[in-house]
């Protein structure tokens, strides 16, 4: 007992600066410096994001980074002071997966359905307006929740981002070095991705379609991306073989099998016969529907799965809000939170402005969803985290619950069709972006909580990343969208399949128009229900099955990379040779995303100036055969590949023993 009350394993513990200890945490430095990392990671992370339906953590690099700058550069710079960077660049990064899981949806409807663009047209001051409203609701609903959550369940939630990234500041004499490893996998990741896609040296993605029985219409193929390869690192190889799994079930077994029973199956919605159908028709007339619904299915099974967490939550975070007892007792500065008054006026001003946004006809009914939906989840992510981490938080399930709720409830009260479909995934994307940051700003209050932050400010902080970030995502999507596009056809292959936002899409076209092959979406669920059953979780096999096997090999290249670091590591360097790797494969990951976002700028400029106009042509001529043809390109792939794999287990071996 102290002071009457009963004291937690947190209150025992004592942060790496005092509450007693003044430091320096919010400077001119600290605040640039988060913001440009949180721009940089956000392009990088709406890249890999559409490209792949994951994102990579910027809290960790954007530490590093941050005491290489403050202490390296400025020969200065406190732990308090790096936090507060990390604080404000992974803003960006989480903004980000709300935002590309999502709102593609309304450009994917711009092209596919006729007359949609009468109904709605996306602006980019509606992604801004969509990522700064739905982000302040998910800050200002985490608020009342981090002394519970961060505070009183120390020991009993890990936050294992927010853990890791606090070890690593307080590593700060190896900063230099860690940054080195970054940057080196930034330097070598944006070369390759230059050579290969920027002048078309080698293939980006050489594969081989199967043109005779028994395997006409299967497909074997590798994105050889640097992005992926570091995916597949970070992930690990256990998640990586689900994802492997669910490809080689979708474009080895069941692609020859449809087009072997299908060859005298015909539908409105198929415009060409089943037996002349290549891999990308076969992907997107059957595959692409199974794996939209054993992505539901998986998504709804981690949702069910967290349930005694969720009510365990909710109560528990209910309560906390209500609760009056301490609040005559002054706080010490590291446990000062923004006052309730605040948090409360914020959350009122944010609904109001929801309801009031232009060129959306969000009536009270939407806004009362959004309230409910976004606090019921923003409860549920913010203690998950706690437990699994930031990547294994069942965001997808948690938007797809939400939009099938939501799109039910509209229909009852009439709204339905295009409109409906408009304002049900305008409530998707507002509650997914306030699940996504209520997840990062967990974490980073469990890394400031650590160190000995000031969570007041920290919170103040996460509204600056998540403006600098919020700013540049209507024009980055805009960007993407018409550099590459959304939708895969076999005349315009897609680099960016916005995995996530095609499932949604799809699910709310079919419960507000009627218009889906539900025999293959509910095919998908059961086999996503058999994978259950097995014991094995399906909602990473079904993204396998979803995205093409292309994207999911070079995933398990990394993941075996991984797999290779731990098996022939002693145990006591294991552990810096696997941070070593983590670190340079989001270098890896970030270099790949960059150059493929500055493509992306060239070819917006195309029409405005003849050398980049003249640039666009060759890059599309030469896209599919590289510069030095079709076979000659893919060789050169492959063995381009397994020297940047080759590359990365050297780097990781030679770092970690310098030690």
């Amino acid at each position: 007992m102290a002071n009457g009350k009963v004291q937690s394993e947190g209150d025992l513990y004592e942060p790496f600066v005092p509450a007693s200890k003044q430091v320096p945490e919010i400077t001119v430095s600290s605040v640039v410096l988060g913001i440009i990392i949180s721009i940089v990671f956000g392009m990088a992370n709406a890249y890999l994001g559409l490209k792949l339906g994951m994102t990579i953590s910027a809290s960790i690099p954007a530490a590093v980074i941050s005491m290489a700058v403050l202490r390296a550069i400025l020969k200065r710079g406190s732990v308090l002071e790096n936090n507060m960077v990390q604080t404000i660049g992974s803003a960006g990064e989480s903004l980000v997966a709300g935002v590309i899981f999502t709102i593609p949806a309304f450009l994917i409807w711009s092209e596919t359905i006729p007359g949609f663009d009468d109904i709605y047209t996306l602006t980019g001051a509606d992604i801004v307006a969509m990522s700064l409203l739905g982000g302040a609701l998910g800050i200002f609903m985490m608020i009342p929740l981090r002394k519970y959550l961060v505070h009183r369940e120390h020991n009993k939630l890990r936050f294992p981002e927010g853990t890791a990234c606090a070890e690593i500041i307080l590593a700060g004499d190896e900063g230099g070095s860690k940054a080195t490893t970054v940057f080196a996998g930034i330097g070598i990741g944006a070369f390759y991705k230059v050579i290969m896609s920027g002048v078309r040296g080698w293939l980006e993605a050489p594969g081989f379609d199967f043109k005779s029985k028994p395997l006409s219409g299967a497909t074997l193929g590798i994105d050889a991306t640097p992005a992926l390869l570091g995916v597949g690192y970070i992930i690990g190889p256990r998640i990586a073989a689900l994802m492997l799994g669910g490809a080689v079930l979708g474009y080895i077994g069941l692609a020859p099998a449809i087009k072997f029973l299908g060859a005298h199956f015909q539908a409105d919605y198929i415009p060409i016969p089943v037996s002349e159908m290549g891999s990308v028709q076969l992907r997107n007339y059957f595959i692409k529907y199974f794996g939209v619904g054993a992505v539901a299915l998986g998504g709804f099974v981690s949702l069910v799965k967290a349930m005694p967490v969720i009510g365990h939550s909710f109560a528990v975070g209910f309560r906390q809000i209500l609760k009056r007892g301490e609040a005559n007792e002054k706080p010490t500065r590291t446990d000062t939170d923004m006052p309730m008054w605040q948090v409360l006026t914020g959350t009122f001003l944010v609904t109001l402005a929801i309801w009031a946004m232009p060129g959306l006809d969000i009536h009270l009914l939407s806004v009362v969803l959004i309230v409910l939906f976004g606090f019921f989840f923003v409860v549920v992510a913010a203690r998950i985290v706690g437990i699994v981490g930031s990547s294994s938080s069942p965001v997808s399930g948690m938007t797809i619950a939400t939009l099938l709720v939501t799109c039910l409830i509209l229909v009852s009260f009439g709204v339905s069709g295009m409109k409906g479909m408009v304002v049900a995934m305008t409530i998707g994307a507002i509650v997914c972006i306030a699940v996504c940051m209520s997840g990062d700003i967990a974490q980073d209050l469990k890394t400031g909580w650590l160190l000995g932050a000031t969570p007041k400010k920290q919170q103040w902080m996460e509204f600056i990343g998540l403006t600098a970030s919020a700013l540049t995502m209507g024009f980055v999507v805009f960007l993407l969208a018409d550099a590459y596009g959304f939708v895969q056809s076999a005349e315009h292959p897609s680099p960016l399949l916005a995995p996530q936002a095609n499932v949604m899409a799809t699910v709310v076209q079919g419960i507000m128009g009627g218009e889906l092959p539900w025999e293959f979406i509910i095919g998908g669920c059961f086999i996503a229900a058999a994978v259950e059953l097995l014991g094995i979780s399906s909602l990473p096999f079904a993204i396998g099955l979803y995205l093409p096997l292309s994207l999911s090999t070079p995933i398990m290249a990394g993941a075996l990379l991984s797999m290779l670091v731990k098996k022939t590591s002693p145990k006591d360097i294991f552990k810096k040779r696997a941070q070593k790797g983590i670190l340079f494969a989001s270098g890896l990951v970030a270099g790949d995303a960059l150059v493929g976002v500055l493509i992306a700028f060239a070819f917006a400029g195309a029409a405005k100036f003849a050398l980049l106009d003249k640039y666009k042509e060759f890059s599309e001529h030469y896209e599919s055969i590289s510069i030095f043809g079709d076979t000659a390109g893919a060789v050169l792939s492959l063995a381009a590949f397994a020297i940047l794999m080759l590359i990365f287990w050297a780097f990781t071996r030679v770092n970690a023993e310098r030690k």
